[in-house]
């Protein structure tokens, strides 16, 4: 009997520790994995300005030339006489009153306006790419130069252009050593632009020349200054017309059959050399163009 107690007994603390016996369970909880922060950025695209030139082609009619200044501009013959035609007496008058060229102010605003067809002339009258500046205070338009979206210049009427034009020469000391020179020497006046830092571009005086002597704008300073005027003799129509045998070494008059190549070799030059002599985009020649060869 002692025995079975002492056995039931026993049974019981086992059953009793059974019970008592708790499972531990752990839970870790899981840091979020980070993803790599990506950063964007966005790359202001570069301007850049273009390059000013004159691409002159020539046909058996006519000949067409792209200027490029403030815009690009495609011009003929005919719309450049129209625009000296329209603008001669402004230029004239400009040069009685502020002793600047006549010639020269109207193959500044050839070149530079593209013969009354570029953005700014159209758009703002604006005929010599004139900034607005600090002390503008008339209307303006956003155009890209040196810099997108600049500020420039917008006149009522195209002669304020022309005026504001010979007001900045006359008004800035660093022009001054051009009113020394003669009022009808076109050629100082326009070396002395480019020297005064007008323009950078090295061939803008030539430029400017080519299109006083083709166009024959120097008569206008003769009528200014009552001298006797004696037309250019590579005058517009000599240059212009293919029929013309102009006995001038410099020159060379395309015949059907040549290329860039052939002429080059015929004149000892490079084929790069001669488009840059004449502002030639491509390889594309007319019958009875005359290039620059020397």
């Amino acid at each position: 009997m002692f025995k079975k107690i002492i056995a039931l007994f026993t049974i019981i603390i086992l059953v009793s520790c059974s019970a008592s016996k708790t499972t531990a369970i752990t839970t870790r909880k899981t840091a979020p994995v980070q993803q790599p922060k990506v950063v964007r950025t966005t790359k202001k695209p570069v301007y850049t300005k273009p390059t000013a030139k004159v691409t002159r082609t020539s046909t058996l009619n006519n000949t067409t030339e792209v200027i490029e200044s403030t815009s690009k501009t495609v011009v003929t013959v005919d719309l450049i006489t129209d625009y000296v035609t329209q603008y001669k007496d402004i230029a004239m008058g400009n040069m009685k009153k502020y002793g600047i060229p006549a010639s020269v102010i109207l193959a500044q605003g050839i070149l530079e306006s593209g013969a009354g067809r570029g953005d700014l002339a159209v758009a703002a009258n604006n005929h010599f790419g004139i900034k607005c500046h600090k002390d503008w205070l008339g209307e303006s338009v956003r155009h890209d130069d040196d810099e997108a979206q600049e500020c420039f210049r917008k006149y009522p009427e195209a002669s304020e252009s022309y005026r504001d034009h010979a007001l900045f020469l006359a008004g800035k000391n660093r022009y001054a050593t051009l009113f020394t020179y003669e009022k009808d020497d076109y050629k100082a006046w326009a070396k002395g632009l480019r020297a005064a830092g007008y323009a950078t571009d090295p061939k803008y005086p030539d430029k400017l020349i080519s299109y006083i002597e083709r166009y024959n704008l120097h008569q206008y300073d003769c009528q200014v200054t009552g001298k006797e005027y004696k037309p250019f003799e590579k005058s517009m129509s000599a240059v212009a017309s293919p029929k013309s045998n102009s006995n001038d070494p410099s020159l060379y008059q395309v015949e059907k059959g040549d290329t860039l190549y052939s002429i080059s070799k015929k004149f000892n030059l490079l084929v790069d050399d001669l488009k840059q002599k004449n502002n030639l985009s491509d390889n594309t020649l007319s019958v009875g163009q005359k290039l620059i060869v020397k």
